[in-house]
C-alpha cells in the first residue's frame, strides 16, 4: 500500500484510507483530481474527523478545500488504526473518552456506524447506537420486504427493523441500495410509506441518504411508454380487414380499451358495440371479477353472435367449455381398472400387454377399460397432482440444517409457539418433532411424528379465537391476540405447515382466501360469512324488509349497531336497503378485521406461500377451504405403485389387493382405509404435497404385512387365497395400531 500522503504523482490509491476499491455503494465515488494529483473516497473525506467544509459548493472537493485535505492526511498519518494497524485512521469514535481511530473501510468491516447527517458522527464497535426490542418479544424470522429473501428478527449490525412497522425487518445492505436509488425524497418504509419517522431511525443507524431525486425520476424518457395509447384489437376473431392494428376514430373500426385495465382493446364491430359510451372488459378482468365476486354475467351463452350493420354476423370472445360431467357409477368404475404395477425381470407370462423394449414397464390388468374414462381419470390425477408441485417446488428451499421442536401434544398451541419463536428456528430448516409427553414414541418415525403435530396444530389453530364461523371460517377480532402477534405467528405457521409435509387446513371461507389472494378492496363478503348470530339476524330484517317503513323501523330498532358501522345515513327509497346491506356485511367481515387480516397475511408470506396462492388460486382453494375428500379405494390403488415381477403369485397378490381395498371401503372390514394408509406411510390423510418416496406394493414370501415408513412401502405376504390374505391384513393393522394409540 502506498503512503497516503504522496501528492507528487497521481496514484490509485485513496489518499485517506490508502486502498484501490472502487465501490461507489460502500465507500462512496471514487474521485481522481488530476490538477491536484489526488485520489479520494467520498465517504472517507465525508467522515474525517479533522476536515470542514469551509468552501463554496463548487470550491475545492464538494467544498473541502484542497489544503484542508493536505493538513488532514498529514494528521492521519500520524495515527495508527485501532483494526488494520497501519497508520493513516482519519477517523474517530466521537464517544467521550474513546480513542480508537480507524479508517473508513476497515470501520465497515469491523460493524462501525457513520451517521451522515449533522456533524457527521463516527462511533466504533463499542459504542455504536443499536436498535432496542421489548425483552419479551418473539424472535424469529420474517421476509426482507425489498430482497424478499429471508431475514434473522435478531439484533445485529446486517440487519435493520422498521421503527414505524413491527414486523418490518431488512438487510442493511438492502436498505442502504434503496437508499442510494430512492434519494432523500423517494426513501421510506417499504410496507407503511411512512417517510420522517423512518428516514430518522435509518440515518441515526448508519444508513446514507443522498439529498438526490430518485435514479428513476433522472431517467431520460423514462414514462415515454405511458404517453403511448394501446391501439391493438384483442378479440379471438377480428373482422377488419386491414389488421388489428388499423383505427379509424368516429367508425365502427375505432379501438375501444378495456374500462379496467386499458392493456387489451377491441374495434367496436368485432364486439358488437354500436357506440364508443358502451363498456367493454376484456377476458382476463372479466375473470379477475368474477372470483371476486363483483362480475355478475351479461352473456348467457358460450357463443354470442350479433348483426352487423353490413347484415352479416360478429364472433364474440368464446369462453371456457364445460368441463364434462361424470356419471354417478363413475365412482365405482376404479373396479374395472387396474393398480400401477411395475412389472420386472421375466416379461414372458405379461401376454396380454404390448411391451416396450425396456424392462420396467406400467402394466394394465384390465382390457376393460374405456378410452374416454382411461382419460377422465388421467386428467383427475394430474389436477390433483398440480398442488402437490407447485409445494414440492417451495420445499427446494428447504436445506438439511435441522431443528428440534419439543411438544406437547395435550398443550399443542403453547408448545408449538415458543418452538416457532426460539431464536434457531427457521423456516427453512428440515422440523424434527419430538413429543415429549410421549417416551416410546419411535425414534425412526419422524415425518410420522411431524404429520402428526402438523395435524393437532392445525385443529388447534382452527377451533381457536383467532376465527370464526362454524365451517368455513373468518378471521376474528381479537384484540390480545393482535396485541401478542397471534395472527401472523398462525399464519406462518400454516404456511410452513403445507411446505413441510403437514395436512390440508381446509376450514378458510371463500371470503377469507380472497381477502389474501386479490386484497380485500375487491371482495364482496356474503350474509353467511357473518358468524354472529345477532349480527346477522339484523342484517337479515334490513335485507328483507318489504317495505320504507319497516325498513326505517328497524334501523331504528338497531341505531346503536349501524352508528358503529359508519352506516348511519337517510333512506329515502326501499331499493337504500341493498346498499346498506352491502356496506354492513363490508365492514363487519372485512373493514373490522383489517389489522389481524394483514397480520395474517404477512405469516402467510412464509416460504413464498402466499405468491404462490395468487399465482394459482385455483389449486391453493381445493387445499385451504374445502376438506380432502374421504379417502376411497380408487384413491389408495392410485396412489401405491405395484413393484412385481412377471411371477402368477405376485399377479394374484395384485388381484387380492384391490378386492380388499373394495371389501374396506363398503364396510366389510374391521379397518378403513385410512388405517391402512397409517400403517404404511405413517400418515392417516394425504397431504398436499404428497409423498417423498412415492408409496409402493412390495409382495413377498412373508408370514404378516409390514409397513415400512421410512420408505412409505407396503410389504404384503403372498397367500394361497384371498381369505388368507385378508385374515393377515386385518390381523397385523388392528393390532399395530392398537398398540400405537396405547
Amino acid at each position: 500500500m502506498s503512503k497516503t500522503n504522496n501528492f507528487h504523482s497521481q496514484s490509485p490509491y485513496c489518499v485517506l484510507c490508502g486502498r484501490t476499491d472502487d465501490c461507489p455503494e460502500k465507500y462512496g465515488e471514487k474521485r481522481t483530481y488530476v490538477e491536484y494529483n489526488l485520489t479520494v473516497h467520498y465517504y472517507c473525506l465525508l467522515m474525517s474527523s479533522g476536515i470542514w467544509q469551509r468552501g463554496e459548493e463548487g470550491e475545492g472537493v464538494d467544498g473541502f478545500l484542497i489544503t484542508d485535505i493536505r493538513k488532514e492526511v498529514n494528521r492521519a498519518a500520524k495515527l495508527k488504526c485501532n483494526i488494520c494497524k497501519r497508520k493513516g485512521a482519519s477517523i474517530g469514535c466521537v464517544a467521550p473518552k474513546c480513542k480508537r481511530s480507524y479508517h473508513f473501510p476497515c470501520g465497515i468491516q469491523k460493524e462501525c456506524i457513520f451517521q451522515f447527517m449533522e456533524d457527521f458522527r463516527s462511533y466504533c464497535w463499542e459504542h455504536k447506537p443499536v436498535q432496542k426490542f421489548p425483552v419479551k418479544e418473539s424472535r424469529g424470522t420474517s421476509q426482507c420486504t425489498i430482497c424478499l429473501d429471508l431475514v434473522e428478527q435478531l439484533p445485529v449490525y446486517t440487519v435493520l427493523r422498521s421503527p414505524c412497522c413491527k414486523n418490518a425487518w431488512f438487510h442493511r445492505e438492502c436498505l442502504q441500495y434503496q437508499a442510494l436509488s430512492a434519494g432523500l425524497f423517494f426513501f421510506r418504509c417499504t410496507v407503511c410509506n411512512n417517510k420522517d419517522k423512518f428516514q430518522k431511525e435509518m440515518l441515526r443507524m448508519g444508513i446514507h441518504i443522498p439529498e438526490k431525486d430518485a435514479s428513476w425520476e433522472l431517467e431520460e424518457n423514462a414514462y415515454q411508454d405511458l404517453l403511448q395509447c394501446y391501439q391493438h384489437c384483442d378479440v379471438r376473431r377480428c373482422l377488419c380487414k386491414k389488421g388489428r392494428d388499423y383505427n379509424e376514430p368516429d367508425s365502427k373500426w375505432e379501438i375501444k380499451r378495456c374500462q379496467c385495465c386499458g392493456s387489451r382493446g377491441t374495434h367496436l364491430a368485432c364486439s358488437a358495440m354500436k357506440s364508443w359510451e358502451q363498456n367493454w372488459e376484456c377476458a382476463e378482468c372479466r375473470s379477475i371479477f368474477a372470483k371476486s365476486g363483483n362480475y355478475s354475467r351479461r352473456k348467457k351463452h358460450s357463443l354470442a353472435t350479433s348483426e352487423k350493420t353490413d347484415g352479416t354476423t360478429c364472433l364474440l370472445e368464446e369462453p371456457p367449455p364445460k368441463r364434462p360431467r361424470q356419471s354417478p357409477a363413475s365412482q365405482r368404475n376404479f373396479l374395472l381398472h387396474s393398480p400401477k404395477i411395475m412389472c420386472q425381470n421375466n416379461l414372458s407370462s405379461c401376454s396380454h400387454v404390448e411391451l416396450p423394449a425396456s424392462n420396467s414397464v406400467t402394466m394394465s390388468l384390465s382390457p376393460l377399460m374405456s378410452n374416454r374414462n382411461l382419460s377422465l381419470r388421467k386428467k383427475g390425477l394430474k389436477q390433483r397432482s398440480k398442488v402437490s408441485n407447485i409445494l414440492k417446488e417451495l420445499k427446494l428451499q428447504v436445506n438439511t440444517k435441522t431443528t428440534r421442536l419439543n411438544i406437547n401434544a395435550e398443550n399443542i398451541w403453547n408448545s408449538a409457539l415458543k418452538g416457532f419463536r426460539q431464536r434457531n428456528f427457521s423456516p427453512t430448516n428440515t422440523i424434527e418433532i419430538k413429543f415429549t409427553n410421549c417416551k416410546n414414541r419411535s425414534k425412526t418415525d419422524t415425518s410420522a411424528s411431524k404429520h402428526h403435530f402438523f395435524q393437532l396444530l392445525m385443529l388447534h389453530i382452527q377451533n381457536s379465537s383467532l376465527f370464526e364461523g362454524s365451517s368455513a371460517k373468518n378471521l376474528s377480532l381479537d384484540f390480545q391476540a393482535l396485541k401478542e402477534n397471534l395472527y401472523f405467528e398462525a399464519g406462518k405457521m400454516i404456511a410452513v405447515s403445507l411446505v413441510h409435509d403437514g395436512p390440508s387446513p381446509g376450514f378458510f371461507s371463500k371470503t377469507l382466501f380472497n381477502c389474501l389472494v386479490y386484497g380485500p378492496e375487491n371482495v364482496k363478503p356474503s350474509l353467511e360469512d357473518v358468524a354472529d348470530v345477532d349480527v346477522a339476524q339484523t342484517i337479515k330484517m334490513i335485507k328483507y324488509a318489504n317495505s320504507l317503513s319497516s325498513l326505517k323501523s328497524t334501523m331504528h330498532n338497531c341505531y346503536e349497531f349501524l352508528a358503529a358501522a359508519g352506516c348511519l345515513r337517510p333512506v329515502t327509497t326501499l331499493c337504500d336497503k341493498n346498499v346498506l346491506v352491502n356496506d354492513l356485511l363490508i365492514h363487519h367481515v372485512i373493514k373490522r378485521i383489517l389489522s389481524p387480516l394483514e397480520s395474517f397475511r404477512q405469516g402467510i408470506k412464509t416460504l413464498g406461500v402466499l405468491e404462490k396462492m395468487q399465482m394459482h388460486p385455483d389449486e391453493f382453494s381445493s387445499v385451504l377451504c374445502h376438506k380432502p375428500e374421504r379417502l376411497s379405494a380408487e384413491t389408495i390403488c392410485d396412489l401405491f405403485t405395484i413393484h412385481s415381477s412377471s411371477d402368477a403369485n405376485e399377479i394374484k397378490g395384485a388381484d387380492f389387493w384391490m378386492g380388499y381395498l373394495q371389501d374396506v371401503e363398503s364396510g366389510e372390514s374391521r379397518v378403513t382405509l385410512e388405517d391402512i394408509l397409517l400403517f404404511a406411510t405413517g400418515f392417516s390423510s394425504i397431504p398436499p404435497i404428497g409423498f417423498d418416496p412415492e408409496p409402493t406394493i412390495k409382495f413377498l414370501h412373508i408370514r404378516y404385512p409390514i409397513g415400512n415408513r421410512l420408505l412409505n412401502c407396503l410389504e404384503l405376504p403372498i397367500t394361497e387365497t384371498y381369505e388368507q390374505f385378508k385374515k393377515k391384513m386385518e390381523f397385523t393393522i388392528r393390532n399395530t395400531l392398537r398398540v400405537e394409540r396405547e
